[in-house]
């Protein structure tokens, strides 16, 4: 993996009062400031992403590309690599470890951009999933400072529905008797596996199995791809996993001192030109909730991408419409 830059943050007062002591926020940067340090892009990562995931969403040639832009792709606090219950020192390790909320991510991610690399003004901020949520976020938190939003699979309020969904895999986690309220002694492996069977029933659509295009990701059967999710959730940290999912459960840009609790205000505040992308069979982000908070948005444009893969589509290069599309809003997005 290629090795993260780490910015420290210091003792860091959140949103909920507490002190998040010692922070670090790790993330990676490509290509040049330029001399009006107005030419970042910044890419936030997704639930159970790196800063190297992130790597499928720009490149040489395409509409982000690290020859015209400045790209910094922040880890979320909880991902193993930003400050997280797997490596936080006591008193706030495991499950100790302080919520951070969307803003508080993004309030540091404000800080590194401004504090360490002299970033005066953000061009894009675009992501998948809880980095689709952070690009939302960006907007409402720091409407002055960003030109421009593509959250793609993400929303700017966790709705009822997907509340639930997360609800229910964390549930299937806390179930297995070696979790232990989280100061496990060993990995509650079976609430993993358990965590992760559930998990990919609601990754992709239900036409996606119907049709077995997981056989197109090297999968003979659906149980050799659940097999392979187990594996993946066996690598991680159930506190960290946890951790994130509390942050996403929480999800809502107006939740916070600027707006008070008023989401609508603060969808209306949004003066970023914003294209907002879900995909037709995402299970957890609905293109009915983005079409209603797209109608609250003043410059803002509702594109849905039409495949079978479900919220997947926009995982790594499993689409390759999905791509074309994305860098079809990016450009969109960006003419200057």
């Amino acid at each position: 993996m290629t090795e993260p830059h780490l910015f420290s943050l210091g003792d860091v007062t959140l949103q909920s009062g507490e002190v998040l002591r010692n922070a670090t926020l790790a993330y990676s940067v490509h290509g040049t400031l330029n001399e009006a340090a107005d030419n970042a892009v910044v890419i936030p990562t997704f639930y159970t992403g790196t800063h190297v995931r992130n790597e499928a969403y720009f490149g040489p040639g395409r509409a982000i590309d690290p020859a015209r832009h400045f790209i910094v792709v922040p880890n979320l606090f909880g991902n193993a690599i930003s400050t997280s219950p797997s490596n936080a020192k006591a008193p706030q390790d495991g499950p100790r470890l302080p919520h951070t909320s969307f803003y508080d991510n993004v309030a540091c991610q404000y800080r590194l951009l401004t504090e360490a690399l002299g970033v005066k003004r953000v061009k894009l901020v675009t992501g998948w999933s809880m980095g689709g949520c952070q690009s939302f976020q960006w907007g409402a938190q720091y409407p002055d400072f960003v030109d421009a939003i593509l959250p793609f699979c993400g929303s700017a309020k966790t709705s009822p529905h997907n509340w639930l969904f997360l609800d229910g895999v964390k549930a299937a986690l806390l179930a297995d008797p070696a979790f232990r309220d989280g100061d496990y002694d060993r990995p509650p492996e079976a609430g993993l596996k358990a965590f992760a069977r559930v998990y990919c029933g609601w990754a992709y659509s239900q036409s996606f199995f119907r049709d077995a295009l997981y056989r197109q990701l090297g999968f003979e059967t659906v149980e050799d791809m659940l097999l392979d999710w187990e594996r993946d959730h066996l690598a991680w940290d159930a506190n960290d996993l946890l951790h994130m999912l509390a942050t996403w459960q929480a999800g809502d840009i107006g939740a916070n001192p600027i707006y008070g609790g008023d989401t609508r205000a603060a969808l209306g505040a949004i003066r970023a030109r914003a294209i907002v992308m879900p995909t037709s069979t995402d299970l957890y982000f609905q293109v009915e909730d983005n079409r209603l908070e797209v109608a609250q948005i003043p410059n803002a444009t509702l594109r849905v991408h039409e495949t079978d893969w479900g919220h997947c589509a926009a995982s790594g290069h499993n689409d390759p419409s999905f791509h074309h599309a994305f860098d079809q809003a990016v450009a969109d997005l960006l003419v200057d």
